[in-house]
């Protein structure tokens, strides 16, 4: 895969477990050396000026890196004294960075005892806390109700209005309609690369999907009677055709009695990752594996 990310932008980088999402935020963040390529951040390859590229980016990982048993002021000065801040300089940039991520009236309260919208936003500002150039964030909403999600949002576009260049890694379709643009990635390729307008415009037209008794006969009398092409998802047959509404009242006059329910919606950027792949973003076993992991956060 090969994309360039634009300074000042959040630049999404969407795909589904296994997708090679972990593997590029590894990469990029100097805890894995690529096999083959390279990756350069600010001018730097982070293969070979580890060091230097350390000092222009912030990382926030998905699992939580903040100690629970320090108190708000207490984390951010650990990580500042790893970056060599010291004195009224440490002291300043600390009340800086708990301002800006609203700690300030919970400065000396033990971590543990924050939200995980909170910790979410003491983790973002120990990655700000050097002032990086780029922020890297993997998953950075995962655990979060939709709340917090949101304000982690609002938070990340007014440091994107600030010129930091922000990199996520997410399998939200919603989070990546946030993003500025969006890198889409399948089994270790990149099969999309564009703002999500552009990519859901490169469709064409209304997404039909039409319910039948047998649905692999029906997508192939469609492809031959009308030149389209029909595939199947999930025992239902999928199409992408202009004008969608007045379509399917002729495929419906076409085929009296073999069609059971239908649907037309407009683009998502998961009807993309199905145009580009041929797919769907998610099996059945990766949701059934998500809910899993979500259901053990929760106990």
């Amino acid at each position: 895969m090969s994309f360039d990310v634009r300074a000042g932008e959040i630049f999404g980088l969407l795909g589904p477990n296994g997708s090679g999402k972990t593997t590029m935020f590894r990469i990029l963040s100097t805890l894995m050396l690529p096999s083959d390529g390279r990756a350069m951040i600010c001018g730097l390859d982070v293969a070979k000026s580890p060091n230097q590229v350390r000092r222009e980016i912030g990382v926030v990982f998905q699992a939580p890196s903040i100690d629970v048993k320090l108190t708000a002021e207490e984390n951010l000065r650990h990580i500042g004294h790893l970056y060599g801040l010291r004195g009224v300089a440490l002291n300043e940039r600390v009340k800086e960075m708990l301002g800006r991520v609203a700690l300030s009236d919970r400065a000396h309260d033990n971590a543990e005892t924050f939200s995980g919208g909170m910790q979410r936003r003491l983790e973002i500002a120990k990655g700000l806390l050097h002032r990086p150039s780029v922020l890297l964030l993997d998953e950075p909403t995962t655990g979060l109700d939709p709340g917090a999600r949101r304000d982690l949002w609002l938070y990340l576009d007014t440091l994107r209005e600030e010129g930091i260049t922000i990199i996520v890694t997410t399998h939200l379709m919603e989070e990546a309609e946030r993003c500025d643009r969006l890198a889409i990635l399948s089994e270790g390729h990149l099969v999309a690369l564009g703002t999500p307008t552009e990519l859901k415009h490169e469709i064409g037209g209304d997404v039909i999907l039409l319910e039948a008794h047998d649905p692999e006969s029906l997508a192939q009398r469609i492809h031959q009677r009308y030149g389209l092409e029909a595939s199947v998802l999930d025992n239902k047959v999928r199409l992408e055709r202009e004008g969608g509404h007045r379509f399917v009242t002729d495929v419906v006059e076409a085929f009296p009695g073999e069609i059971d329910a239908i649907s037309i919606s407009k683009p998502t950027l998961e009807d993309v990752f199905i145009h580009r792949t041929g797919h769907r973003f998610w099996t059945e076993e990766q949701k059934t594996d998500e809910a899993s992991a979500r259901k053990k956060k929760k106990h």
